[in-house]
């Protein structure tokens, strides 16, 4: 699945979007498949993570994500894990870590924090090479 993940942070690429991509699934199922599409959609909010949420809640025409996994290229920020919070999301997978984030987050506050109703497996560095150099290629042509 980060396979696909990678295709759609290509696909982000292509069209001059930072190259992020996520997939969400269901049952070994896509069930959405997307990328980062703020400049696109001239939203703030349209990443990836964000854009595969909100599709999956349509096709499936409830804001409840449960039992979804969520495969996506770079560690989610602070915006995204909210939604996945909020949308009941299970398991997120991510790629390369957001060095923004201060470098392999420790999750284990989600856990510590009673007042979350929800709980989410995370799992970082899958493919992490991969994914991380896809972002590195695309600031360096940037800053040339």
């Amino acid at each position: 699945m980060m396979k696909v993940a990678i295709e759609q942070a290509y696909l982000a690429l292509e069209v001059g979007e930072v190259p992020v991509g996520a997939v969400l699934v269901y049952d070994q199922k896509i069930i959405s498949k997307s990328y980062n599409k703020t400049i696109v959609n001239v939203d703030s909010t349209s990443h990836a993570e964000i854009n595969v949420i909100r599709e999956a809640e349509r096709l499936t025409n409830n804001y409840r994500l449960n039992n979804c996994s969520l495969y996506v290229t770079l560690e989610p920020c602070i915006m995204c894990l909210g939604a996945i919070i909020n949308s009941r999301i299970s398991r997120v997978v991510f790629g390369a870590y957001d060095s923004k984030l201060f470098h392999k987050v420790d999750y284990s506050f989600l856990k510590q924090e009673r007042k979350l109703n929800h709980q989410i497996e995370l799992v970082g560095g899958v493919m992490e090479t991969v994914c991380s150099n896809i972002l590195k290629d695309f600031f360096q042509i940037r800053r040339n």
